[in-house]
């Protein structure tokens, strides 16, 4: 008797385990439509004919392919020219943001840096109160730098919140005992750093890496307000201008209006594809290393 209830009580765990699972299924694919489905949509509504998207008839498919707002946009040198600025302002960001925040982070995960309270309260100040625009154009103008591609890459160096990350990172990774025994060893302090710690830190290197660059790529606020050079602006100022230059309906026929109001609608979704398709590309190759550096970094220490 005892054995045939037992087998009962498995039976009906395993299938309590399969109703769970079919429903942990369900809602799981219900949250990745979802989230899916606007990516998918602007996809499919970039290749349809305009009219198609206006009338509500793109769904789930593609209706009357059209190209033509990739045509647009690729016969345009700005859009080239914009690109190649944003990979140089993106490249230039992630490299120096490196360099400032593994070190700073490293610092202020040790005991042993004097100071080290005051150092917190002094990254920690900025976080809650700023200056405002117009004290921070006054600085980038008193040190001559607008107008310059060093007034998009400055301000991006060092995120306080990627600093404490990289801190806690450090914190929980790298154990006490490791940076004792290499200081028995003999090992200074920039030895240590660049022998010990930097091998066992590239989970959060890569995760601060994609961050930056995520950042930088989709910037364009600091642009808009310190460069007045066109062939200083990054990609997204340039798809902005090209999107106000295609929904300007001064003048012309009304047929003129009615296919500029068609083309500045099929840019839209085009322009978010042409911005985006770099990030996707990139991602996968951090991705090994993303899920480590954000949990370890964010939720231990």
């Amino acid at each position: 008797m005892a054995k045939k209830e037992m087998k009962k009580m498995a039976l009906r765990d395993t299938l309590g385990d399969k109703i769970f699972y079919t429903i942990n299924a369900i809602f799981l694919g219900l949250v990745a439509l979802i989230v899916l489905y606007p990516l998918y949509f602007i996809v499919i509504a970039a290749i349809s004919d305009p009219d198609a998207v206006l009338a509500g008839d793109v769904v789930l498919y593609p209706v009357k392919l059209n190209f033509d707002g990739f045509v647009k946009i690729m016969e345009r040198k700005d859009v080239w020219l914009g690109y190649r600025n944003t990979i140089i302002y993106t490249a230039l960001t992630v490299i120096l943001s490196i360099i400032v925040t593994v070190p700073a982070g490293w610092a202020l995960s040790r005991n042993t840096l004097p100071g080290k309270k005051a150092f917190m309260i002094y990254f920690i100040i900025p976080m809650f109160f700023g200056g405002g625009l117009i004290p921070f154009y006054n600085v980038m103008s008193s040190l001559k730098l607008v107008n310059t591609i060093w007034a998009i890459v400055l301000p991006s160096i060092l995120s306080v919140w990627n600093l404490f990350m990289t801190k806690t990172f450090f914190q929980s990774s790298i154990p006490d005992t490791l940076i004792e025994a290499a200081t028995i060893d003999g090992a200074g302090s920039f030895r240590i750093f660049g022998e010990v710690v930097l091998p066992l830190s590239k989970a959060i290197i890569a995760v601060m890496a994609l961050y930056y660059a995520v950042g930088q790529w989709n910037s364009y606020f600091n642009a808009m307000i310190f460069l007045q050079n066109e062939n200083l602006y990054p990609l997204q100022l340039v798809l902005k201008e090209i999107l106000i230059a295609s929904e300007s309906t001064v003048g012309g026929s009304g047929e003129t209006i009615l296919q500029q109001y068609r083309l500045a609608n099929q840019l839209k979704y085009v322009s978010v594809i042409v911005s985006s398709v770099p990030v996707l590309l990139l991602y996968p190759f951090v991705q090994k290393y993303f899920a480590q550096g954000v949990m370890i970094g964010s939720l231990k220490g």
